[in-house]
Protein backbone atom coordinates (compact mmCIF):
# COMPACT_ATOMS: atom_id res chain seq x y z
CA UNK A 1 0.00 0.00 0.00
CA UNK A 2 1.32 3.00 -1.10
CA UNK A 3 2.03 5.68 1.79
CA UNK A 4 0.06 8.78 1.94
CA UNK A 5 1.95 10.83 4.46
CA UNK A 6 3.58 13.87 2.90
CA UNK A 7 7.43 13.97 3.02
CA UNK A 8 9.73 15.34 0.61
CA UNK A 9 11.79 11.95 0.21
CA UNK A 10 10.95 9.86 -2.93
CA UNK A 11 9.36 6.44 -1.38
CA UNK A 12 10.87 2.88 -1.22
CA UNK A 13 9.09 0.87 -4.38
CA UNK A 14 9.77 4.11 -6.92
CA UNK A 15 13.37 3.08 -5.56
CA UNK A 16 12.87 -1.12 -5.66
CA UNK A 17 11.73 -0.11 -9.28
CA UNK A 18 14.90 2.31 -10.26
CA UNK A 19 17.31 -0.63 -8.82
CA UNK A 20 15.68 -3.08 -11.53
CA UNK A 21 16.31 -0.74 -14.45
CA UNK A 22 20.38 0.18 -13.23
CA UNK A 23 23.00 -1.02 -16.13
CA UNK A 24 24.09 -4.90 -15.73
CA UNK A 25 27.75 -4.64 -14.30
CA UNK A 26 29.83 -6.47 -12.24
CA UNK A 27 28.92 -4.65 -8.98
CA UNK A 28 25.06 -4.28 -9.72
CA UNK A 29 24.42 -7.54 -9.84
CA UNK A 30 26.54 -8.50 -6.88
CA UNK A 31 23.94 -9.48 -3.49
CA UNK A 32 25.75 -6.77 -1.51
CA UNK A 33 24.34 -3.91 -3.78
CA UNK A 34 20.46 -4.95 -4.00
CA UNK A 35 18.57 -2.58 -1.78
CA UNK A 36 18.60 -3.92 1.51
CA UNK A 37 14.76 -4.36 2.43
CA UNK A 38 14.59 -5.70 -1.12
CA UNK A 39 16.75 -8.68 -0.47
CA UNK A 40 14.96 -11.52 0.68
CA UNK A 41 18.49 -13.17 0.76
CA UNK A 42 19.96 -10.14 3.25
CA UNK A 43 15.83 -10.83 5.01
CA UNK A 44 15.84 -14.80 5.69
CA UNK A 45 19.47 -14.37 7.15
CA UNK A 46 19.63 -15.85 11.01
CA UNK A 47 20.92 -12.54 12.24
CA UNK A 48 17.84 -10.73 11.14
CA UNK A 49 14.96 -13.24 12.87
CA UNK A 50 14.22 -9.85 15.19
CA UNK A 51 13.43 -7.87 12.48
CA UNK A 52 11.28 -10.34 10.72
CA UNK A 53 9.44 -10.95 14.21
CA UNK A 54 8.55 -7.40 13.84
CA UNK A 55 7.21 -7.25 10.18
CA UNK A 56 5.08 -10.19 11.53
CA UNK A 57 3.87 -8.16 13.90
CA UNK A 58 3.70 -5.05 12.52
CA UNK A 59 1.77 -6.51 8.76
CA UNK A 60 -1.07 -7.92 10.56
CA UNK A 61 -1.88 -5.54 13.05
CA UNK A 62 -1.44 -2.50 10.35
CA UNK A 63 -3.81 -4.16 7.75
CA UNK A 64 -6.21 -4.88 10.81
CA UNK A 65 -5.90 -1.06 11.76
CA UNK A 66 -6.50 0.07 8.65
CA UNK A 67 -9.34 -1.64 8.75
CA UNK A 68 -11.02 -0.48 11.50
CA UNK A 69 -11.23 -3.41 14.08
CA UNK A 70 -11.17 -2.66 17.21
CA UNK A 71 -12.15 -6.21 18.74
CA UNK A 72 -12.61 -10.07 18.06
CA UNK A 73 -13.80 -13.03 19.15
CA UNK A 74 -11.46 -16.32 18.33
CA UNK A 75 -12.45 -19.20 17.16
CA UNK A 76 -10.50 -22.64 18.50
CA UNK A 77 -10.86 -25.64 17.65
CA UNK A 78 -9.63 -28.76 15.17
CA UNK A 79 -8.95 -28.82 11.85
CA UNK A 80 -9.65 -32.34 11.52
CA UNK A 81 -13.42 -32.25 12.40
CA UNK A 82 -15.52 -32.56 9.23
CA UNK A 83 -18.48 -30.79 8.36
CA UNK A 84 -21.87 -33.40 9.20
CA UNK A 85 -22.44 -33.81 5.71
CA UNK A 86 -19.09 -35.29 5.45
CA UNK A 87 -19.13 -37.19 8.75
CA UNK A 88 -19.49 -41.17 6.79
CA UNK A 89 -15.60 -40.01 5.90
CA UNK A 90 -14.22 -39.41 9.32
CA UNK A 91 -10.91 -40.90 10.74
CA UNK A 92 -13.06 -41.79 13.16
CA UNK A 93 -15.96 -42.08 14.85
CA UNK A 94 -15.26 -39.82 17.62
CA UNK A 95 -14.33 -37.64 14.36
CA UNK A 96 -17.60 -38.49 12.85
CA UNK A 97 -19.28 -37.56 16.36
CA UNK A 98 -17.74 -33.96 16.87
CA UNK A 99 -19.09 -33.64 13.61
CA UNK A 100 -21.72 -31.69 15.19
CA UNK A 101 -19.46 -29.05 16.55
CA UNK A 102 -18.49 -27.72 13.28
CA UNK A 103 -22.43 -26.38 13.41
CA UNK A 104 -22.60 -25.05 16.15
CA UNK A 105 -19.07 -23.40 15.23
CA UNK A 106 -20.71 -22.20 12.15
CA UNK A 107 -23.97 -21.05 13.82
CA UNK A 108 -22.11 -19.03 16.85
CA UNK A 109 -20.09 -17.37 13.68
CA UNK A 110 -23.29 -16.34 11.88
CA UNK A 111 -25.23 -14.95 15.51
CA UNK A 112 -21.32 -13.01 16.35
CA UNK A 113 -21.01 -11.34 12.96
CA UNK A 114 -24.64 -10.43 13.13
CA UNK A 115 -23.22 -8.24 16.03
CA UNK A 116 -20.27 -7.12 14.71
CA UNK A 117 -22.35 -5.93 12.01
CA UNK A 118 -24.48 -3.34 14.40
CA UNK A 119 -20.89 -2.23 15.07
CA UNK A 120 -19.68 -1.55 11.27
CA UNK A 121 -17.58 -4.49 11.89
CA UNK A 122 -15.62 -2.91 14.10
CA UNK A 123 -16.06 -4.74 17.29
CA UNK A 124 -16.59 -8.62 17.58
CA UNK A 125 -14.89 -9.97 14.57
CA UNK A 126 -14.54 -13.55 14.31
CA UNK A 127 -10.75 -14.55 14.23
CA UNK A 128 -9.90 -18.17 12.99
CA UNK A 129 -6.61 -20.19 12.39
CA UNK A 130 -8.11 -20.15 8.83
CA UNK A 131 -8.22 -23.51 7.85
CA UNK A 132 -9.91 -26.35 7.65
CA UNK A 133 -12.47 -28.02 10.01
CA UNK A 134 -13.57 -25.75 13.11
CA UNK A 135 -11.65 -22.58 11.85
CA UNK A 136 -13.59 -23.18 8.32
CA UNK A 137 -16.43 -23.27 10.38
CA UNK A 138 -15.91 -20.11 11.62
CA UNK A 139 -15.46 -18.00 8.59
CA UNK A 140 -18.15 -20.04 6.62
CA UNK A 141 -20.41 -18.47 9.07
CA UNK A 142 -19.46 -15.04 9.49
CA UNK A 143 -19.45 -14.93 5.61
CA UNK A 144 -23.18 -16.24 5.68
CA UNK A 145 -24.24 -13.18 7.70
CA UNK A 146 -22.54 -11.00 5.66
CA UNK A 147 -19.44 -9.85 7.15
CA UNK A 148 -16.06 -10.04 7.69
CA UNK A 149 -13.64 -12.77 9.43
CA UNK A 150 -10.00 -13.12 9.52
CA UNK A 151 -7.85 -15.74 8.83
CA UNK A 152 -4.56 -15.93 11.06
CA UNK A 153 -2.94 -18.96 8.70
CA UNK A 154 0.58 -20.85 9.48
CA UNK A 155 3.35 -21.94 6.74
CA UNK A 156 2.78 -25.87 7.10
CA UNK A 157 5.12 -28.68 6.19
CA UNK A 158 2.56 -29.74 3.98
CA UNK A 159 0.30 -27.65 1.57
CA UNK A 160 -2.77 -25.43 3.04
CA UNK A 161 -4.29 -22.70 1.96
CA UNK A 162 -6.93 -20.71 3.62
CA UNK A 163 -10.33 -21.76 3.62
CA UNK A 164 -12.62 -20.27 0.90
CA UNK A 165 -14.47 -18.33 3.18
CA UNK A 166 -11.74 -15.89 5.24
CA UNK A 167 -12.52 -12.38 3.99
CA UNK A 168 -9.40 -12.27 1.28
CA UNK A 169 -7.69 -9.06 2.65
CA UNK A 170 -7.97 -10.41 6.05
CA UNK A 171 -6.45 -13.44 5.41
CA UNK A 172 -2.79 -13.57 7.14
CA UNK A 173 0.28 -16.63 6.66
CA UNK A 174 2.63 -16.45 9.76
CA UNK A 175 6.46 -18.09 9.92
CA UNK A 176 6.11 -17.68 13.78
CA UNK A 177 3.88 -19.30 15.89
CA UNK A 178 4.59 -16.56 18.22
CA UNK A 179 3.53 -13.91 16.79
CA UNK A 180 0.39 -15.65 15.57
CA UNK A 181 -0.91 -16.17 19.11
CA UNK A 182 -0.06 -12.65 19.76
CA UNK A 183 -2.40 -11.68 17.13
CA UNK A 184 -5.14 -13.98 18.13
CA UNK A 185 -5.06 -12.29 21.44
CA UNK A 186 -4.32 -8.66 21.15
CA UNK A 187 -8.01 -7.95 20.17
CA UNK A 188 -9.76 -10.62 21.98
CA UNK A 189 -13.13 -10.10 23.25
CA UNK A 190 -13.64 -13.39 23.84
CA UNK A 191 -12.16 -16.71 23.54
CA UNK A 192 -13.98 -19.97 22.00
CA UNK A 193 -12.49 -23.36 21.61
CA UNK A 194 -14.23 -26.25 19.91
CA UNK A 195 -12.89 -29.45 20.19
CA UNK A 196 -9.63 -30.48 18.56
CA UNK A 197 -5.96 -31.56 19.40
CA UNK A 198 -2.26 -30.56 19.81
CA UNK A 199 -2.68 -27.09 18.38
CA UNK A 200 -6.42 -26.36 20.04
CA UNK A 201 -4.56 -27.50 22.97
CA UNK A 202 -1.59 -24.89 23.09
CA UNK A 203 -3.75 -22.30 22.05
CA UNK A 204 -6.39 -22.82 25.01
CA UNK A 205 -3.68 -23.49 27.60
CA UNK A 206 -1.39 -20.45 26.65
CA UNK A 207 -4.58 -18.36 26.24
CA UNK A 208 -5.07 -19.61 29.89
CA UNK A 209 -1.90 -19.35 31.01
CA UNK A 210 -2.05 -15.68 30.56
CA UNK A 211 -5.63 -14.65 31.59
CA UNK A 212 -4.87 -16.58 35.01
CA UNK A 213 -1.24 -15.05 35.41
CA UNK A 214 -2.49 -11.63 34.61
CA UNK A 215 -0.52 -10.80 31.65
CA UNK A 216 -4.39 -10.61 29.70
CA UNK A 217 -7.79 -9.04 30.92
CA UNK A 218 -10.41 -11.67 31.96
CA UNK A 219 -12.33 -12.02 29.18
CA UNK A 220 -15.32 -15.02 28.23
CA UNK A 221 -13.65 -17.80 27.70
CA UNK A 222 -15.70 -20.99 26.51
CA UNK A 223 -14.91 -24.38 26.14
CA UNK A 224 -17.43 -26.19 23.38
CA UNK A 225 -18.78 -29.41 24.08
CA UNK A 226 -19.13 -30.32 27.46
CA UNK A 227 -18.65 -33.91 27.23
CA UNK A 228 -15.50 -33.67 25.06
CA UNK A 229 -13.52 -31.70 27.33
CA UNK A 230 -14.40 -33.13 30.75
CA UNK A 231 -13.30 -36.51 29.01
CA UNK A 232 -9.99 -35.41 27.53
CA UNK A 233 -8.67 -33.57 30.26
CA UNK A 234 -9.50 -34.28 34.35
CA UNK A 235 -10.17 -30.76 35.41
CA UNK A 236 -11.27 -31.16 38.76
CA UNK A 237 -8.18 -33.84 39.07
CA UNK A 238 -5.53 -30.94 38.15
CA UNK A 239 -7.51 -28.77 41.07
CA UNK A 240 -6.79 -31.40 43.42
CA UNK A 241 -3.58 -32.38 42.92
CA UNK A 242 -2.73 -28.59 44.10
CA UNK A 243 -0.96 -27.47 40.43
CA UNK A 244 -3.70 -25.36 39.89
CA UNK A 245 -6.20 -23.32 42.25
CA UNK A 246 -9.42 -24.10 42.62
CA UNK A 247 -10.65 -20.80 41.55
CA UNK A 248 -8.50 -21.09 38.27
CA UNK A 249 -11.50 -23.69 37.31
CA UNK A 250 -13.52 -19.97 37.42
CA UNK A 251 -11.78 -18.68 34.60
CA UNK A 252 -13.93 -20.68 31.70
CA UNK A 253 -16.63 -21.87 31.22
CA UNK A 254 -18.64 -24.95 29.29
CA UNK A 255 -21.09 -24.56 26.81
CA UNK A 256 -22.79 -26.81 23.92
CA UNK A 257 -24.66 -24.47 21.76
CA UNK A 258 -24.09 -21.44 20.06
CA UNK A 259 -27.11 -19.83 21.65
CA UNK A 260 -26.07 -21.13 24.95
CA UNK A 261 -22.55 -19.18 24.34
CA UNK A 262 -24.33 -15.99 22.67
CA UNK A 263 -26.16 -15.58 26.15
CA UNK A 264 -23.32 -16.25 27.91
CA UNK A 265 -21.24 -13.62 26.45
CA UNK A 266 -23.80 -10.95 25.97
CA UNK A 267 -24.94 -11.39 30.19
CA UNK A 268 -20.87 -11.88 31.27
CA UNK A 269 -19.91 -10.23 34.34
CA UNK A 270 -16.10 -10.96 35.34
CA UNK A 271 -17.34 -11.33 38.73
CA UNK A 272 -19.80 -14.35 38.56
CA UNK A 273 -18.46 -16.21 35.90
CA UNK A 274 -17.88 -19.52 37.27
CA UNK A 275 -17.11 -22.97 35.81
CA UNK A 276 -19.25 -25.94 35.90
CA UNK A 277 -17.54 -28.73 36.47
CA UNK A 278 -19.80 -32.54 36.25
CA UNK A 279 -18.89 -33.59 40.49
CA UNK A 280 -17.19 -30.77 41.36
Amino acid sequence: MKDERNHPFRDAPTDIDAARHVPQTEQSASPSYRLAFADESFLCREDLRPVRLQLELLKAGLLMDERGIDSTVVLFGGARIPEPANKDSARTPMLAELSAQYDEARKFARLMTEKSLMSGCRDWVIATGGGPGVMEAGNRGAAEAGGISIGLSIVLPHEQAPNEYVTPDLSFNFHYFAVRKMHFLMRAKAVCVFPGGFGTMDEMFEALTLIQTGRMERVPFLLFGTDYWTRIINWKELAASGTIADEDLDLFRFVDTADEAMALIEGWEPATVRSVIPGR
